[in-house]
């Protein structure tokens, strides 16, 4: 099983309607599956580019 080693959490952000109406709505983060030194991770994509 891959360890998850990120610490980000998704982001809370307002989806407007053309009307400017606000609802909620949740931005996912993007986690990637990576191998790293023969370990698996779980980390986000940008910190997967800067490993790579």
């Amino acid at each position: 099983m891959a360890k998850k080693v990120t610490t980000k959490k998704p982001l809370t952000v307002n989806s407007r309607s053309k009307a400017l109406n606000a609802t909620k709505r949740r931005q996912k983060v993007n986690l990637q599956k990576k191998t790293i030194n023969g370990e698996k991770v779980i980390i986000s994509a940008r910190e997967a580019k800067k490993v790579a």
